[in-house]
């Protein structure tokens, strides 16, 4: 996967996991992946969907959690 294609990816996640019109499900899942993409631009959407107050604070709270694990595992 080229550079150009994973930033696409993590703003196809990001735009989903914002997306308040889709299911909380879809967007609780593209939290999850974010976290398991690895990346330090994955971490950086991760704390971007934290600070996001047009989120649920559940969702917010977990991209927060998932950042968190993110650096404790070193990725």
């Amino acid at each position: 996967m080229t550079r150009g294609e994973k930033v696409d990816e993590l703003k196809k996640m990001a735009n989903i996991a914002t997306d308040m019109e889709l299911s909380r499900e879809l967007r609780t899942k593209a939290i999850e992946l974010l976290k398991n993409i690895g990346t330090h631009e994955a971490l950086l959407v991760l704390l971007n969907l934290a600070a996001n107050e047009k989120l649920n604070v559940s969702e917010r709270d977990l991209a927060l959690k998932k950042a968190r694990e993110m650096i404790k595992s070193g990725r």
